[in-house]
């Protein structure tokens, strides 16, 4: 629940930025939003420890509605941006302990009225665990979900908001979040929490900042081939085990869509080096190791385009799949950064990216890499 600090922390921010707004006007569209969440972790494999009975987390995100001073922001419908701070309470302390998630916020509307609007808010950060797998020196082995302090946090969120004023909003919505470490401190389950959450948002000068609308030039449909190189590392085995390296080459085309948005298809090699050195050490598949420890999979999805940024989404098949890593279907999720972006030349983009790697949902790597476009 949240404590009295807490919400003397929530007074004191509401009052720093009322103070300010009077002294100057350009904040307009500069809010704090803070939403009570109350929920129930989501139970996904046969072997996890004690279920609370309840969880409850504090989320702050601090927002700024975009004006279109950039191009992307008006292609995008003038999205809201910011950073969000969420502390979670998981209800047993001593197993799932506390977690601090800290995350960049993005929203935009699905519908938006007058006086209400429905919308989506979505960001992948990181968060601080309090409580993890230990077998040395708290012995603690209950906890089988999550292997180390730093995991990523993901928060996903829809809200039907009412705009009271041009000062206050307030919303109803639903809410879910995931931690893991992508295997890279075992055991990782992940812990899933799903919620509902009636929150506040106040804007000290206005929610409803003055729009720059502008005649853009509409961007080529074009098609692009993309070579792109990924790297993780896994633990092998029980906690505290060896860590073995993960090559993900990708070949794969893209098309523009909208000039906002990317569709894309192609295939994802993935090397384990953990399963081929389990094959060599216990002499399985000999002569066959490197075979046996490669996953390839047929892959569509969809990049949405953010200025520099592009939030991927992917969700792939694998026709041939790892023994050690078998799965029926694998994703991955997270963030490309443009280091170009050109729309003339050979080298159209060139990116740099982290991604989170899931087999059937479970995190199995976390991906960071480079690639470039053509």
């Amino acid at each position: 629940m949240m404590n009295r600090a807490l919400f003397y922390v929530i007074l004191g921010i509401m009052y720093c930025t009322a103070s300010f707004a009077q002294d100057t006007a350009k904040y307009a569209g500069y809010g704090i939003e803070v939403n009570p969440i109350a929920g129930h972790i989501i139970k996904h494999n046969l072997i996890f420890p004690p279920m609370p009975s309840m969880s409850t987390a504090l989320d702050i995100n601090i927002l700024k509605q975009t004006t279109g001073k950039k191009a992307w922001q008006q292609r995008r419908h003038y999205p809201v941006v910011g950073l969000g701070i969420t502390y979670t309470d998981y209800g047993l302390d001593s197993v799932y302990g506390k977690c601090i998630g800290v995350y960049p916020v993005y929203q935009f509307n699905i519908i938006k009225g007058k006086k209400i609007e429905w919308t989506w808010r979505f960001g992948i950060g990181v968060g601080y665990v309090t409580k993890h797998y230990e077998r040395y020196p708290t012995w603690d082995t209950i906890n089988n979900l999550i292997g180390s302090n730093m995991n990523n946090f993901t928060m996903m969120a829809s809200d039907v908001r009412y705009h009271i004023n041009k000062h206050w909003d307030i919303q109803l919505g639903l809410s879910a979040t995931h931690i893991s470490n992508g295997d890279l401190k075992r055991p990782n389950l992940g812990v899933n929490l799903a919620g509902g959450h009636i929150g506040v948002r106040y804007f000290p000068v206005s929610s409803k900042p003055a729009l720059i609308k502008q005649e853009l030039p509409t961007l080529k449909n074009r098609w692009l081939i993309h070579l792109r190189y990924g790297m993780g590392f896994v633990e092998y085995g029980i906690g505290d085990g060896p860590h073995y390296p993960i090559y993900m080459p990708t070949l794969y085309v893209s098309k523009r869509y909208g000039s906002r948005n990317k569709i894309f298809a192609g295939v994802d090699y993935t090397f384990y080096t953990s399963a081929y050195r389990f094959y060599r050490t216990n002499e399985i598949y000999p002569g066959e190791e490197k075979q046996h420890a490669t996953e390839m999979t047929v892959f569509i999805g969809n990049e949405f385009l953010v200025g520099r940024f592009g939030l991927v989404l992917q969700a792939g098949y694998p026709f041939k799949s790892a023994d050690l890593y078998k799965a029926k279907y694998v994703e991955k999720l997270g963030y490309n950064f443009y280091i170009i972006q050109n729309e003339t030349g050979i080298i159209k983009e060139l990116t740099i990216h982290s991604y989170i790697k899931a087999n059937k949902f479970q995190a199995a790597a976390i991906e960071f890499g480079a690639g470039l476009a053509m």
